[in-house]
Protein backbone atom coordinates (compact mmCIF):
# COMPACT_ATOMS: atom_id res chain seq x y z
CA UNK A 1 0.00 0.00 0.00
CA UNK A 2 1.13 3.52 -0.81
CA UNK A 3 2.66 5.20 2.29
CA UNK A 4 0.61 8.39 1.88
CA UNK A 5 -2.58 6.35 1.61
CA UNK A 6 -1.66 4.33 4.69
CA UNK A 7 -0.98 7.45 6.77
CA UNK A 8 -4.35 8.86 5.72
CA UNK A 9 -6.14 5.65 6.69
CA UNK A 10 -4.25 5.45 9.99
CA UNK A 11 -5.29 8.95 11.06
CA UNK A 12 -8.95 8.29 10.21
CA UNK A 13 -8.88 4.93 12.02
CA UNK A 14 -7.23 6.59 15.03
CA UNK A 15 -10.18 9.02 15.19
CA UNK A 16 -12.59 6.08 15.40
CA UNK A 17 -10.69 4.36 18.24
CA UNK A 18 -12.05 5.37 21.69
CA UNK A 19 -9.75 7.71 23.66
CA UNK A 20 -11.14 7.12 27.17
CA UNK A 21 -10.86 4.15 29.51
CA UNK A 22 -12.00 1.93 26.66
CA UNK A 23 -8.60 2.39 24.98
CA UNK A 24 -6.82 1.19 28.13
CA UNK A 25 -9.10 -1.85 28.17
CA UNK A 26 -8.20 -2.59 24.56
CA UNK A 27 -4.49 -2.57 25.43
CA UNK A 28 -5.06 -5.53 27.76
CA UNK A 29 -7.40 -7.36 25.35
CA UNK A 30 -5.63 -8.01 22.01
CA UNK A 31 -8.51 -9.93 20.44
CA UNK A 32 -10.99 -7.12 21.12
CA UNK A 33 -8.43 -4.56 19.91
CA UNK A 34 -8.04 -6.50 16.65
CA UNK A 35 -11.82 -6.58 16.11
CA UNK A 36 -12.05 -2.83 16.84
CA UNK A 37 -9.27 -1.95 14.41
CA UNK A 38 -10.60 -4.22 11.67
CA UNK A 39 -14.09 -2.72 11.99
CA UNK A 40 -12.75 0.86 11.96
CA UNK A 41 -10.50 0.14 8.95
CA UNK A 42 -13.37 -1.31 6.95
CA UNK A 43 -15.48 1.77 7.73
CA UNK A 44 -12.70 4.10 6.57
CA UNK A 45 -12.11 2.12 3.36
CA UNK A 46 -15.84 2.19 2.58
CA UNK A 47 -16.33 5.88 3.48
CA UNK A 48 -13.32 7.07 1.48
CA UNK A 49 -14.03 4.67 -1.40
CA UNK A 50 -10.49 3.29 -1.36
CA UNK A 51 -9.71 0.24 -3.49
CA UNK A 52 -7.45 -2.43 -2.00
CA UNK A 53 -5.86 -5.40 -3.76
CA UNK A 54 -6.64 -8.92 -2.46
CA UNK A 55 -4.78 -9.54 0.81
CA UNK A 56 -4.02 -5.85 1.45
CA UNK A 57 -6.80 -5.53 4.00
CA UNK A 58 -5.22 -7.97 6.47
CA UNK A 59 -1.79 -6.41 5.91
CA UNK A 60 -3.33 -3.00 6.59
CA UNK A 61 -4.95 -4.23 9.80
CA UNK A 62 -1.61 -5.70 10.94
CA UNK A 63 0.19 -2.41 10.38
CA UNK A 64 -2.55 -0.50 12.19
CA UNK A 65 -2.36 -2.87 15.16
CA UNK A 66 1.41 -2.34 15.36
CA UNK A 67 1.06 1.45 15.18
CA UNK A 68 -1.96 1.90 17.44
CA UNK A 69 -1.40 -0.80 20.06
CA UNK A 70 2.19 -1.99 19.55
CA UNK A 71 5.61 -0.42 19.08
CA UNK A 72 5.02 0.78 15.53
CA UNK A 73 7.96 0.02 13.21
CA UNK A 74 9.75 -1.80 16.05
CA UNK A 75 6.94 -4.33 16.52
CA UNK A 76 8.11 -6.73 13.75
CA UNK A 77 11.62 -6.66 15.23
CA UNK A 78 10.32 -7.49 18.70
CA UNK A 79 8.27 -10.38 17.27
CA UNK A 80 11.17 -11.81 15.28
CA UNK A 81 12.52 -14.68 17.40
CA UNK A 82 15.88 -14.60 15.60
CA UNK A 83 16.56 -11.12 16.98
CA UNK A 84 17.76 -10.97 20.59
CA UNK A 85 18.30 -7.23 21.00
CA UNK A 86 16.86 -4.07 19.41
CA UNK A 87 18.72 -0.75 19.75
CA UNK A 88 17.30 2.60 18.62
CA UNK A 89 20.13 5.16 18.53
CA UNK A 90 17.96 8.24 18.26
CA UNK A 91 17.32 9.44 14.70
CA UNK A 92 20.72 8.09 13.65
CA UNK A 93 19.49 4.55 13.02
CA UNK A 94 18.31 1.19 14.39
CA UNK A 95 20.54 -1.81 15.13
CA UNK A 96 19.64 -5.38 16.02
CA UNK A 97 21.58 -8.31 17.45
CA UNK A 98 21.10 -11.59 15.62
CA UNK A 99 23.10 -14.75 16.36
CA UNK A 100 25.37 -12.74 18.61
CA UNK A 101 26.29 -10.12 16.00
CA UNK A 102 25.14 -6.52 15.58
CA UNK A 103 23.89 -5.17 12.28
CA UNK A 104 22.20 -1.99 11.18
CA UNK A 105 18.81 -2.30 9.52
CA UNK A 106 17.13 -0.12 6.93
CA UNK A 107 14.91 1.79 9.34
CA UNK A 108 15.16 5.41 10.45
CA UNK A 109 12.75 6.88 13.03
CA UNK A 110 12.06 10.53 13.70
CA UNK A 111 12.50 11.84 17.24
CA UNK A 112 8.74 12.36 17.63
CA UNK A 113 8.04 8.76 16.63
CA UNK A 114 10.67 7.47 19.07
CA UNK A 115 9.08 9.46 21.89
CA UNK A 116 5.65 8.01 21.02
CA UNK A 117 7.11 4.50 21.19
CA UNK A 118 8.66 5.30 24.57
CA UNK A 119 5.31 6.56 25.86
CA UNK A 120 3.64 3.39 24.56
CA UNK A 121 6.16 1.27 26.50
CA UNK A 122 6.21 3.05 29.86
CA UNK A 123 2.70 4.58 29.93
CA UNK A 124 0.80 1.39 30.88
CA UNK A 125 3.39 0.70 33.59
CA UNK A 126 2.82 4.03 35.34
CA UNK A 127 6.43 5.06 34.74
CA UNK A 128 7.66 8.49 33.75
CA UNK A 129 10.66 9.85 31.86
CA UNK A 130 11.55 13.44 30.95
CA UNK A 131 14.48 15.86 31.13
CA UNK A 132 14.25 15.96 34.92
CA UNK A 133 14.32 12.15 35.15
CA UNK A 134 15.92 11.22 31.82
CA UNK A 135 16.32 7.44 32.09
CA UNK A 136 14.11 4.53 33.10
CA UNK A 137 14.02 0.73 33.05
CA UNK A 138 10.83 -1.02 32.00
CA UNK A 139 9.52 -4.35 30.76
CA UNK A 140 7.35 -5.31 27.82
CA UNK A 141 4.34 -7.62 28.33
CA UNK A 142 6.36 -10.56 26.96
CA UNK A 143 9.07 -9.99 29.59
CA UNK A 144 11.58 -8.23 27.32
CA UNK A 145 13.75 -5.75 29.22
CA UNK A 146 13.74 -2.11 28.09
CA UNK A 147 16.06 0.79 28.92
CA UNK A 148 15.29 4.36 27.83
CA UNK A 149 17.61 7.35 28.11
CA UNK A 150 16.84 10.87 26.90
CA UNK A 151 18.73 14.12 26.29
CA UNK A 152 20.56 15.85 27.88
CA UNK A 153 22.22 12.62 29.04
CA UNK A 154 22.06 11.18 25.54
CA UNK A 155 23.76 13.44 23.02
CA UNK A 156 22.13 11.81 19.96
CA UNK A 157 18.49 12.01 20.99
CA UNK A 158 16.24 9.46 22.72
CA UNK A 159 17.79 5.97 22.87
CA UNK A 160 15.86 2.73 23.38
CA UNK A 161 17.49 -0.63 24.14
CA UNK A 162 15.26 -3.72 24.16
CA UNK A 163 16.71 -7.04 25.30
CA UNK A 164 14.45 -9.91 24.33
CA UNK A 165 14.14 -13.32 25.94
CA UNK A 166 13.14 -16.60 24.43
CA UNK A 167 9.61 -17.77 25.13
CA UNK A 168 11.05 -21.23 25.72
CA UNK A 169 14.38 -21.34 27.58
CA UNK A 170 17.24 -23.22 25.97
CA UNK A 171 17.95 -26.63 27.49
CA UNK A 172 21.38 -27.84 28.53
CA UNK A 173 21.31 -30.29 25.61
CA UNK A 174 20.69 -27.44 23.16
CA UNK A 175 23.57 -25.48 24.66
CA UNK A 176 25.82 -28.50 24.12
CA UNK A 177 24.69 -28.71 20.49
CA UNK A 178 25.42 -24.99 20.07
CA UNK A 179 28.95 -25.48 21.40
CA UNK A 180 28.42 -23.42 24.56
CA UNK A 181 29.76 -26.25 26.71
CA UNK A 182 31.04 -29.80 26.37
CA UNK A 183 28.92 -32.88 27.16
CA UNK A 184 31.23 -33.62 30.11
CA UNK A 185 30.72 -30.12 31.50
CA UNK A 186 26.96 -30.38 31.04
CA UNK A 187 26.81 -33.73 32.82
CA UNK A 188 29.00 -32.46 35.65
CA UNK A 189 27.02 -29.24 36.19
CA UNK A 190 23.64 -30.97 36.03
CA UNK A 191 24.79 -33.36 38.78
CA UNK A 192 25.99 -30.38 40.82
CA UNK A 193 22.50 -28.87 40.64
CA UNK A 194 20.85 -32.17 41.55
CA UNK A 195 23.21 -32.56 44.51
CA UNK A 196 22.37 -29.03 45.77
CA UNK A 197 25.76 -27.40 45.35
CA UNK A 198 26.02 -23.62 45.53
CA UNK A 199 26.91 -22.32 42.05
CA UNK A 200 28.22 -18.92 40.92
CA UNK A 201 28.12 -18.15 37.18
CA UNK A 202 30.37 -15.31 36.02
CA UNK A 203 30.98 -13.59 32.71
CA UNK A 204 30.77 -10.33 30.83
CA UNK A 205 27.71 -8.57 29.47
CA UNK A 206 25.63 -10.76 27.13
CA UNK A 207 27.92 -13.77 27.66
CA UNK A 208 25.02 -16.14 28.37
CA UNK A 209 24.97 -16.17 32.18
CA UNK A 210 21.17 -16.05 32.55
CA UNK A 211 20.72 -18.54 29.70
CA UNK A 212 22.96 -21.07 31.44
CA UNK A 213 21.30 -20.38 34.80
CA UNK A 214 17.91 -21.09 33.23
CA UNK A 215 19.17 -24.31 31.65
CA UNK A 216 20.70 -25.57 34.90
CA UNK A 217 17.52 -24.79 36.85
CA UNK A 218 15.74 -27.54 34.91
CA UNK A 219 17.61 -30.09 37.07
CA UNK A 220 16.09 -28.82 40.33
CA UNK A 221 13.66 -31.30 41.89
CA UNK A 222 10.05 -30.31 40.99
CA UNK A 223 9.06 -30.84 44.62
CA UNK A 224 11.31 -28.04 45.91
CA UNK A 225 10.12 -24.54 46.77
CA UNK A 226 12.21 -22.11 44.69
CA UNK A 227 12.34 -18.35 45.22
CA UNK A 228 13.84 -16.23 42.43
CA UNK A 229 15.02 -12.66 43.01
CA UNK A 230 15.65 -10.29 40.09
CA UNK A 231 15.81 -6.63 39.19
CA UNK A 232 13.94 -7.41 35.96
CA UNK A 233 12.27 -10.80 35.61
CA UNK A 234 14.27 -12.83 33.07
CA UNK A 235 14.33 -16.34 34.50
CA UNK A 236 11.85 -18.87 33.13
CA UNK A 237 11.81 -21.76 35.59
CA UNK A 238 9.57 -24.69 34.66
CA UNK A 239 9.00 -26.15 38.12
CA UNK A 240 5.49 -25.83 39.61
CA UNK A 241 6.54 -24.31 42.96
CA UNK A 242 8.37 -21.13 41.96
CA UNK A 243 7.92 -17.76 43.73
CA UNK A 244 9.33 -14.98 41.49
CA UNK A 245 10.16 -11.71 43.26
CA UNK A 246 11.25 -8.46 41.63
CA UNK A 247 12.83 -5.29 42.99
CA UNK A 248 11.03 -1.96 42.70
CA UNK A 249 12.61 1.42 41.92
CA UNK A 250 11.63 4.53 43.92
CA UNK A 251 8.66 6.58 42.74
CA UNK A 252 8.80 10.22 41.60
CA UNK A 253 8.97 11.33 45.26
CA UNK A 254 11.94 9.02 45.85
CA UNK A 255 9.91 6.65 48.03
CA UNK A 256 8.78 3.05 47.84
CA UNK A 257 12.05 1.51 46.68
CA UNK A 258 12.49 -2.21 47.34
CA UNK A 259 16.10 -3.31 46.88
CA UNK A 260 17.55 -6.73 46.16
CA UNK A 261 18.80 -6.80 49.73
CA UNK A 262 15.25 -6.23 51.00
CA UNK A 263 13.94 -9.07 48.84
CA UNK A 264 16.71 -11.44 49.91
CA UNK A 265 16.09 -10.80 53.59
CA UNK A 266 12.36 -11.33 53.10
CA UNK A 267 12.86 -14.51 51.06
CA UNK A 268 14.64 -16.14 54.01
CA UNK A 269 11.31 -15.95 55.89
CA UNK A 270 9.45 -17.69 53.06
CA UNK A 271 10.74 -21.20 53.72
CA UNK A 272 12.86 -21.53 50.53
CA UNK A 273 14.40 -24.82 49.48
CA UNK A 274 16.51 -22.88 47.00
CA UNK A 275 17.20 -19.21 46.39
CA UNK A 276 18.14 -18.12 42.88
CA UNK A 277 19.32 -14.53 42.35
CA UNK A 278 19.38 -13.31 38.76
CA UNK A 279 22.48 -11.21 39.41
CA UNK A 280 24.40 -10.01 42.46
CA UNK A 281 25.50 -6.41 42.01
CA UNK A 282 25.50 -4.74 45.43
CA UNK A 283 25.56 -5.17 49.23
CA UNK A 284 23.06 -8.03 49.02
CA UNK A 285 26.18 -10.15 48.46
CA UNK A 286 26.75 -10.17 52.23
CA UNK A 287 23.22 -11.40 52.96
CA UNK A 288 23.64 -14.08 50.30
CA UNK A 289 26.87 -15.31 51.87
CA UNK A 290 25.23 -15.50 55.28
CA UNK A 291 22.33 -17.46 53.80
CA UNK A 292 24.61 -19.91 52.00
CA UNK A 293 26.66 -20.42 55.15
CA UNK A 294 23.57 -21.15 57.29
CA UNK A 295 22.05 -24.08 55.47
CA UNK A 296 20.51 -22.74 52.24
CA UNK A 297 22.19 -25.22 49.92
CA UNK A 298 21.66 -25.48 46.18
CA UNK A 299 21.44 -21.74 45.57
CA UNK A 300 22.61 -20.18 42.30
CA UNK A 301 23.42 -16.68 41.10
CA UNK A 302 25.42 -14.75 38.50
CA UNK A 303 27.93 -11.91 38.62
CA UNK A 304 29.69 -9.75 36.04
CA UNK A 305 33.41 -10.60 36.02
CA UNK A 306 36.31 -11.33 33.68
CA UNK A 307 37.32 -14.62 35.33
CA UNK A 308 36.42 -16.84 38.31
CA UNK A 309 39.24 -15.17 40.24
CA UNK A 310 37.79 -11.74 39.49
CA UNK A 311 34.31 -13.00 40.38
CA UNK A 312 35.47 -13.82 43.90
CA UNK A 313 37.14 -10.42 44.17
CA UNK A 314 33.97 -8.65 42.99
CA UNK A 315 31.82 -10.66 45.41
CA UNK A 316 34.15 -9.65 48.23
CA UNK A 317 33.98 -5.97 47.24
CA UNK A 318 30.17 -6.03 47.06
CA UNK A 319 29.88 -7.79 50.42
CA UNK A 320 32.08 -5.11 52.00
CA UNK A 321 29.62 -2.52 50.64
CA UNK A 322 27.15 -3.76 53.27
CA UNK A 323 29.13 -1.71 55.80
CA UNK A 324 29.25 -4.29 58.60
CA UNK A 325 32.87 -3.47 59.40
CA UNK A 326 34.15 -7.01 58.78
CA UNK A 327 37.80 -7.37 57.72
CA UNK A 328 38.32 -8.36 54.05
CA UNK A 329 39.96 -11.63 55.09
CA UNK A 330 36.83 -12.66 57.01
CA UNK A 331 34.60 -11.87 54.03
CA UNK A 332 36.89 -13.83 51.71
CA UNK A 333 36.71 -16.77 54.10
CA UNK A 334 32.90 -16.66 53.98
CA UNK A 335 32.95 -16.62 50.18
CA UNK A 336 35.23 -19.65 49.95
CA UNK A 337 33.05 -21.48 52.49
CA UNK A 338 29.75 -20.54 50.82
CA UNK A 339 30.49 -21.24 47.15
CA UNK A 340 31.28 -24.65 45.70
CA UNK A 341 31.14 -24.38 41.91
CA UNK A 342 32.34 -21.50 39.71
CA UNK A 343 31.39 -21.37 36.03
CA UNK A 344 32.81 -18.67 33.79
CA UNK A 345 31.44 -17.80 30.35
CA UNK A 346 32.98 -15.74 27.58
CA UNK A 347 31.65 -14.29 24.36
CA UNK A 348 34.02 -14.67 21.43
CA UNK A 349 34.63 -12.31 18.51
CA UNK A 350 32.26 -14.48 16.44
CA UNK A 351 29.43 -13.69 18.88
CA UNK A 352 29.27 -17.25 20.24
CA UNK A 353 29.03 -17.83 23.97
CA UNK A 354 31.19 -20.53 25.53
CA UNK A 355 31.92 -21.91 28.98
CA UNK A 356 35.54 -20.88 29.43
CA UNK A 357 36.23 -22.40 32.88
CA UNK A 358 34.60 -24.74 35.37
CA UNK A 359 36.09 -24.58 38.87
CA UNK A 360 35.50 -26.23 42.23
CA UNK A 361 36.20 -24.70 45.64
CA UNK A 362 37.54 -27.44 47.87
CA UNK A 363 37.10 -27.85 51.61
CA UNK A 364 40.53 -26.31 52.09
CA UNK A 365 39.36 -23.10 50.41
CA UNK A 366 41.33 -23.69 47.23
CA UNK A 367 39.84 -23.11 43.79
CA UNK A 368 40.63 -25.89 41.34
CA UNK A 369 39.83 -25.29 37.67
CA UNK A 370 38.72 -28.60 36.22
CA UNK A 371 38.46 -27.33 32.69
CA UNK A 372 39.69 -24.15 31.03
CA UNK A 373 40.03 -23.14 27.44
CA UNK A 374 40.88 -20.29 25.14
CA UNK A 375 38.50 -20.59 22.22
CA UNK A 376 38.48 -24.34 21.53
CA UNK A 377 41.89 -25.16 23.06
CA UNK A 378 42.22 -26.51 26.59
CA UNK A 379 44.85 -24.46 28.40
CA UNK A 380 46.90 -24.55 31.58
CA UNK A 381 47.83 -21.42 33.51
CA UNK A 382 50.22 -20.80 36.41
CA UNK A 383 48.67 -20.92 39.85
CA UNK A 384 47.76 -17.54 41.35
CA UNK A 385 47.89 -16.44 44.96
CA UNK A 386 45.08 -14.87 46.93
CA UNK A 387 45.95 -11.89 49.20
CA UNK A 388 45.46 -14.03 52.29
CA UNK A 389 47.68 -16.79 50.98
CA UNK A 390 45.15 -19.16 49.40
CA UNK A 391 46.04 -20.42 45.97
CA UNK A 392 43.97 -20.55 42.79
CA UNK A 393 44.86 -23.78 41.03
CA UNK A 394 44.26 -24.12 37.31
CA UNK A 395 45.05 -26.95 34.98
CA UNK A 396 43.82 -29.47 32.45
CA UNK A 397 40.77 -31.63 32.95
CA UNK A 398 41.41 -34.80 34.92
CA UNK A 399 43.66 -33.06 37.46
CA UNK A 400 43.28 -34.38 41.02
CA UNK A 401 43.50 -32.34 44.21
CA UNK A 402 43.98 -33.80 47.67
CA UNK A 403 42.90 -31.73 50.65
CA UNK A 404 41.64 -32.46 54.16
CA UNK A 405 38.19 -34.02 54.16
CA UNK A 406 36.72 -37.35 53.12
CA UNK A 407 34.01 -36.39 50.64
CA UNK A 408 34.67 -36.56 46.91
CA UNK A 409 33.47 -35.20 43.58
CA UNK A 410 34.17 -36.81 40.23
CA UNK A 411 35.29 -35.19 36.99
CA UNK A 412 35.76 -37.38 33.91
CA UNK A 413 36.23 -40.42 36.09
CA UNK A 414 38.77 -38.78 38.40
CA UNK A 415 38.04 -38.13 42.06
CA UNK A 416 38.45 -34.65 43.53
CA UNK A 417 38.94 -34.93 47.28
CA UNK A 418 38.20 -32.34 49.91
CA UNK A 419 34.82 -31.18 48.63
CA UNK A 420 32.20 -30.26 51.20
CA UNK A 421 29.40 -32.39 49.73
CA UNK A 422 29.84 -35.98 48.72
CA UNK A 423 28.71 -37.65 45.60
CA UNK A 424 30.45 -40.63 44.22
CA UNK A 425 32.32 -40.91 40.97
Amino acid sequence: MDKTLYLSVKEKVREKIPKDESFTALLSNPSEALRTVRRAAREVIWEEDYVLAPGEMEALVGLLMDDLFGLGPLEPLVKDERITEVMVNGPKGVYVEEEGKLRRIDLVLGEGEILRIIDRIIGPLGLHVDEASPYVDARLPDGSRVNVILPPLSLIGPVITIRKFRKRPLTLEELVEAGTLDPEEAEFLSRCVTERRNILISGGTSSGKTTLLNALSAYIDPGERIITLEDAAELRLLQPHVIPLETRPPNLEGKGEVTMRDLLRNSLRMRPDRIIIGEVRGPEAMDLLQALNTGHKGSMTTVHANSPYDAINRLQTMALMAGLGLPPESVREQILRALEILVHLERGPDGKRRVAEVSVITEGGEVLTLHGRKGDAVISRPERTYPEGRRLYTGRSGLKARHPGSSTMSWKGEEIRGCRLGYGG
